[in-house]
């Protein structure tokens, strides 16, 4: 659990009216189960797409203690009801793989830009006293010109889905600077943990590169393995959204995440290989598709959000990733075929 970050004896969320938008995925699973010890009435909207990552075991440990409601962001009806009842919003649905985003552009933008315009015009109509944490991206700066990338980097994104993950995060802004709607954005890095999508890599190469190594693959690097990534456990992207959520100076900002030590991705796999006990890496060329829009070295300047938040990463990436791995061990079929489920 994190060092700082909240005050468990406040029960800051207690009884409070929380919506979490794409709360059957990875991220949103993970708030709400805390949201839910936190004392808050917690209802999970997701569409349910098989690709997008929602699982209904995602919420198991607290399936009788939430409402889930099975729907579309882009309705704008079923939205209506529920934003008007909510005092906070964490606005985490949305489409993460930049490679679907470059096959199918119009799907992502619809999701990661007319959606989210819509969520906030209802906001605007039936609810401007919500609070909104917007989940946006560090992919929105594109290939970095230094590092760490802090927050006045330029934007200058590679692909489909990173302009339109800075179309919905400047939505969020706008209708802060317009109309007072209370909004904050985290620029979110390379987040894992429990309940993060394994199947394949759309949401973070760590979800197959962990599936690979518990059925006895080998890992495969893209390249030489010299990129170099942060990494956030996601015990502690829950923390970042929820004292977003609370603080009373958040409203207007944009925070980046991030790690206190990047870390190569061929040390990165060595790490993982160490932490199961055994597995392998190759080393393999880069597929046109993903070399294109390959952002090289990244690693972001959290101190913005240090400074006002008080927040920073507690869990090592070697203890993450041992917490990861025991998750899987223990619920892999639930997320991909075995043997055993056979």
């Amino acid at each position: 659990m994190s060092f700082v970050h909240l005050n468990r004896s406040s029960n800051s969320f207690r009884g409070a009216q929380v919506l979490i938008t794409g709360g059957l995925g990875f991220i949103g699973s993970n708030l709400a189960i805390r949201l839910v010890r936190e004392g808050a009435e917690v209802i999970v909207v997701d569409s349910m797409i098989p690709e997008y990552g929602g699982h209904l075991w995602n919420i198991e440990p607290v399936r009788d203690q939430i409402r889930v409601n099975i729907a579309d962001v882009r309705d704008e009806h079923a939205m209506r009801y529920l934003l008007a009842r909510s005092e906070y919003l964490f606005n985490l649905a949305g489409q993460t793989s930049h490679l679907d985003s470059m096959d199918h552009p119009y799907q992502d933008l619809d999701i990661n830009a007319k959606a989210q315009l819509s969520l906030l015009e209802c906001c605007r109509h039936y609810n401007r006293n919500i609070k909104i944490v917007f989940a946006g991206t560090r992919q929105i700066y594109g290939k970095p010109r230094y590092v760490p990338v802090d927050e006045q980097h330029p934007l200058d994104p590679v692909d489909v889905n990173g302009i339109n993950k800075l179309a919905g995060e400047l939505y969020h802004q706008l209708y802060h600077r317009v109309y007072g709607i209370k909004t904050v954005v985290l620029r979110l890095t390379n987040t894992y943990g429990p309940r993060m999508r394994v199947v394949d890599a759309r949401q973070t190469f760590l979800g197959i590169w962990i599936r690979n190594i518990l059925e006895g693959r080998p890992i495969a690097i893209f390249g030489s393995g010299a990129q170099v990534r942060d990494f956030n456990y996601v015990d502690d992207v829950v923390d970042a959204l929820m004292l977003a959520a609370l603080s009373s100076e958040s409203a207007g900002e944009t925070y980046n995440l991030g790690a206190e030590q990047p870390i190569s991705l061929k040390e990165t796999a060595e790490l993982l290989i160490r932490c199961h006990g055994r597995g392998t890496y190759q080393l393999v060329p880069f597929p046109p598709e993903r070399k294109s829009i390959d952002i090289g070295d990244y690693y972001g300047d959290f101190r913005k959000i240090s400074s006002h938040l008080n927040w920073k990463p507690s869990v090592s990436l070697a203890d993450g990733l041992m917490q990861t791995l025991t998750y899987y061990e223990k619920h892999g079929h639930r997320y991909w075929p075995t043997a055993d489920a056979a």
